[in-house]
């Protein structure tokens, strides 16, 4: 017996619900494994909180929050598959006392994060963006547009898990001198020799650029305040393509504004949903937005077309070896 007829004779026909757009190499392979697939990339939370008690396995991306609630709806659920890294949406200790395995798939889409990351730094030192739209209207100024290299910097990283890891990948042969702090790792740059550690408070004084990459959690919510900016070298450059709430939208704009910050390479920001934003929220980022010092996208630091199958193979594969353990992970 092969070792996909075998997860079907264990499980017999399961089903799961997809509920984002995925890769169709995830339910292909989750098919061979003999699931039932039902994908509702348009699904709503509270559509799924209905229906999610016919299902033994679940998928999800950022918009479904995986609460008590949901959980205590989801009785047959055996497993979360969390398609990416961030895991702040989902209630990890409820999930384990009911026995469902939680994963996710950091691995896939680390390397379109620290790609991303070096294409936006490099974007705003050499001011392309603003040098694009100058030339596309006749304007050709070389002076004003004169860039800088980023080479003879020092490059400080906050988090050194997989993406941290990968964007130092990136900027190891580039010249620079690579800082990092990990608060939660030891012997982290074991296989790094060009990465130095250091304490944060180290890496703040001499980083001429400072990356983010790491969760969103209690303790990292606002952390990048004006108290951690007041701290920085002055005139540094902040990548944030980890998690937004982790910057204090205010104190970042006025950091800018007020020449403590040079620049800043935004992926992810403390309210991603323009539509609800009230009238102090559309001040402010009308603010950040009139900034010249910033560049800005919309959480797709890890959205490439790779990715998208990365994050499928990684998760089908880790999906199935809890199966095959026949327990929760």
């Amino acid at each position: 017996m092969n070792s996909e007829h075998s997860l079907v004779y264990l499980w017999g026909m399961k089903k799961v619900l997809i509920t984002d757009g995925v890769h169709p190499l995830l339910a292909e392979g989750l098919q061979s494994m003999g699931f039932h697939c039902d994908y509702h990339p348009q699904i709503t939370l509270a559509e799924v909180r209905q229906i999610v008690g016919q299902y033994d396995g679940l998928i999800i991306n950022s918009k479904i929050t995986v609460d008590v609630p949901l959980l205590e709806a989801g009785k047959k659920l055996r497993f979360v598959g969390r398609l990416g890294s961030g895991m702040e949406i989902i209630d990890q200790p409820a999930a384990r006392e009911r026995g469902v395995a939680v994963l996710n798939s950091p691995e896939g889409n680390r390397n379109a994060v620290a790609e991303h990351a070096l294409g936006m730094l490099l974007a705003l030192n050499n001011k392309l963006l603003v040098a694009d739209r100058e030339v596309r209207a006749n304007v050709w100024r070389r002076e004003q547009n004169r860039g800088r290299e980023i080479m003879g910097s020092t490059v400080g990283l906050i988090g050194f898990g997989h993406t941290g890891s990968s964007f130092a990948q990136k900027l190891v042969g580039m010249g620079v001198r690579i800082l990092a702090y990990d608060k939660y790792k030891t012997n982290y740059t074991a296989n790094f020799p060009q990465v130095e550690p250091v304490s944060l408070a180290s890496l703040c004084q001499n980083a001429d650029i400072i990356s983010l990459h790491l969760p969103l959690t209690v303790e990292t919510r606002q952390w990048i305040d004006a108290d951690f900016l007041s701290g920085c070298k002055q005139g540094a450059i902040l990548l944030n393509t980890s998690r937004g709430p982790i910057v204090k939208t205010a104190d970042l704009v006025q950091a800018l504004k007020d020449g403590q910050l040079g620049g800043a390479c935004l992926d992810v920001f403390e309210n991603e949903r323009p539509a609800t934003f009230d009238a102090s929220e559309n001040a402010l980022y009308d603010s950040l937005h009139r900034l010249p010092n910033v560049i800005l996208s919309p959480h797709v630091a890890g959205w490439t077309a790779e990715s998208k199958r990365r994050l499928a193979s990684v998760l089908l594969e880790k999906i199935a070896d809890v199966l095959k353990q026949g327990k929760s992970t």
